[in-house]
């Protein structure tokens, strides 16, 4: 097997997530790794095992490489991409896959006009209970939509002591918590129940006015704790929770909550879709659970048995019925869709994965809604 060769660029959080699921496939292989400065992305190399370190500028001409992953903070993700593309690479992005529509639209024109495959990171579309709830609504047993009720939970920035880039918009854009994970709530959204958000109207709250930024380096998740000395403190203008209405282009509503500092939440999302057959509810912390109601019967709840969903959603389950899987795997499972593009050499003209264009979209509909908290009315998205 003729294995693909790639470079993964940054090395955060979710960089060592990549790699961890490219190496469950077995016809990639991830060659170089890109960090800021040549001795950090020795440093990392070594420590995830793999061959060569690079500068940005130095992995761009590895003729060798056929494939970058952007997984750096979002200010970078569209020069990198774009980079990427030009140098003739084919593209994973992490969202959002751009600062401004501006960026994204240009990106999306790009990638077009290479023919180069594409794809942001919206891996929680293949949870395989996610992709059974869009098959079962596609086969017409959710019924027409009525309402969808959906949240996404953390708590990692709880406390005032609790920093990161993400909380400085020159870095991360102007929304944090809308744009870091509720980019992901509304994306899951519409690919689940087809229907389009044509309206939001939002509220933001910043919990913390002001946190204390490390003066050290803490790395995310990690839990450590410093002293006083060790923190200045910064003034906040980015959300910590939001709630947002939703119309959507059936006629019918919806409505979503977002936070950042809800106490023993520590990655939630869930959605309850409720159509005129039947309702669906999902929750990412028991992702191998499926909720079914029903009005005039008992209620279900289904496991992710390869057995047991639809023949279209057991492409991306691994194991047997009672054998869980979960995060991890949910980007291993996009990968294997991505990849196979990437074998066939170009951008499928239905692509199974999410691409640019849903990166654009996504990056639409937050700006829409940080549209509407600053007005603090409705906002239509064309």
């Amino acid at each position: 097997m003729q294995k693909i060769n790639i470079g993964v660029v940054g090395t955060g959080f979710i960089g060592p997530a990549h790699i961890e699921a490219l190496r469950r496939l077995p016809n990639t292989n991830v060659l170089a790794l890109c960090e800021v400065t040549p001795e950090l992305a020795r440093q990392k190399a070594d420590q995830l095992g793999i061959e060569r370190s690079a500068t940005f500028e130095e992995l761009l001409k590895m003729d060798d490489i056929q494939v970058v992953h952007i997984c750096t903070p979002n200010f970078l993700h569209y020069q990198q991409s774009k980079a990427a593309l030009l140098a003739g690479k084919h593209v994973i992005c992490e969202k959002p896959l751009a600062k401004d529509l501006h960026e994204a639209e240009e990106l999306v024109q790009l990638a077009k006009e290479t023919g180069l495959v594409n794809a942001v990171h919206f891996n929680l579309r293949y949870y395989p209970l996610v992709r059974q709830m869009k098959v079962m609504r596609e086969k017409g047993e959710l019924g027409d939509v009525y309402s969808i009720i959906g949240s996404y939970l953390q708590d990692w920035l709880f406390y005032n002591t609790d920093y990161n880039w993400r909380l400085e918009p020159d870095k991360s854009g102007d929304s944090r918590a809308i744009a870091d994970i509720g980019s992901h709530l509304m994306d899951l959204l519409e690919y689940v129940t087809g229907v389009k958000t044509v309206a939001v109207l939002a509220d933001f709250n910043t919990v913390h006015k002001t946190r204390k930024k490390p003066l050290k380096p803490v790395e995310t998740y990690s839990g450590k704790m410093l002293q006083p000395e060790d923190y200045a403190d910064v003034p906040i203008n980015t959300e910590d929770h939001a709630n947002v209405l939703l119309r959507f282009d059936n006629g019918n509503r919806g409505v979503i909550t977002v936070s950042q500092v809800s106490a023993g939440r520590k990655n939630q999302l869930k959605i309850e879709i409720s159509g005129s057959k039947k309702t669906f509810a999902f929750d990412s912390e028991s992702p191998n659970q499926l909720w079914i109601g029903n009005r005039d019967g008992y209620n279900q709840t289904m496991t992710d048995d390869p057995s047991l969903v639809h023949a279209e959603a057991r492409s991306v389950i691994s194991f047997p019925g009672g054998h869980n899987e979960g995060f991890p795997d949910t980007s291993k499972q996009m990968f294997k869709e991505v990849y196979a593009a990437i074998e066939a050499g170009k951008q499928p003209e239905n692509p199974t994965y999410p691409t640019f264009a849903d990166g654009y979209r996504e990056l639409l509909i937050c700006e829409k809604i940080l549209e509407s908290n600053r007005s603090q009315g409705w906002v239509t998205i064309e």
